[in-house]
């Protein structure tokens, strides 16, 4: 079984305090609004409506749990960087998802979604900094990439593992695709490895290797304490 198959939803927060006690290990998935966070989780699950997908940016307002069958929780983070959100509900957002990521005792690391056409905005490069305290590593999933010639695809690949390994920080980057479901091999191995689970997932590492995929190069990156937009 895939690492994230037969998630089950636990509950949603609105505020720190409303989340479940630290336990499990947590795998947070953060990205700019209409990046493609909620079709990516959905291809990890193998599951068309596990996080609610829309073409309205902005939809996820709350900070959604799911618990996976093989251990561990799969927190989805309200989207950042969209224009269409009340001030107010922004700065709370800015205020939680901040002391989430910084102080939530049971986050293991933190799976930063980019729309391949558009990476390593504003927006992301204030995530970077924000999350950098923890010391935890973030894996950056490079959705869309099917709509990038392969070259095209390649080219940002590069780009974005080099300015990650200017950082000097834990960052890995890879390319994604909900659409082909390219890559989602490669990211359970990643994230096996942060919930302590054996690194070959049954059926991940030898897909890999059936498709030829070539494994990111550890990378490591700073963060800082800078604030950002968020839905």
């Amino acid at each position: 079984m895939s690492l994230f198959r037969n998630a089950t939803y636990i509950a949603s927060a609105h505020r720190l305090q409303d989340l479940p006690l630290p336990g499990a290990p947590e795998i947070a998935f953060g990205g700019r609004s209409n990046a493609g966070k909620s079709s990516a989780i959905n291809a990890l699950a193998n599951h068309a409506r596990l996080a609610f997908v829309s073409k309205t940016p902005g939809r996820t307002q709350q900070i959604n749990l799911f618990r996976l069958a093989q251990g561990g929780i799969l927190a989805d983070l309200p989207g950042y960087g969209y224009a269409r959100v009340p001030e107010s509900l922004r700065r709370h957002w800015e205020a939680t998802l901040s002391d989430y990521l910084r102080t939530r005792k049971s986050l293991r690391g933190l799976a930063l979604v980019m729309d391949a056409r558009h990476p390593l905005t504003e927006r992301d490069e204030l995530m970077l900094e924000w999350f950098r305290p923890t010391g935890r590593p973030i894996h950056v999933l490079l959705t869309k990439s099917d709509k990038l010639s392969r070259s095209a695809a390649t080219a940002t690949l590069r780009r974005v593992r080099e300015r990650l390994a200017r950082r000097g920080g834990n960052y890995t980057a890879q390319l994604f695709s909900s659409l082909h479901r390219t890559g989602v091999a490669e990211a359970e191995e990643v994230f096996a490895g942060w919930l302590g689970l054996p690194a070959a997932v049954p059926g991940s590492a030898p897909e890999r290797q059936r498709n030829g995929d070539k494994k990111a190069p550890s990378q490591r990156g700073k963060l800082g304490a800078k604030r950002l937009k968020c839905d």
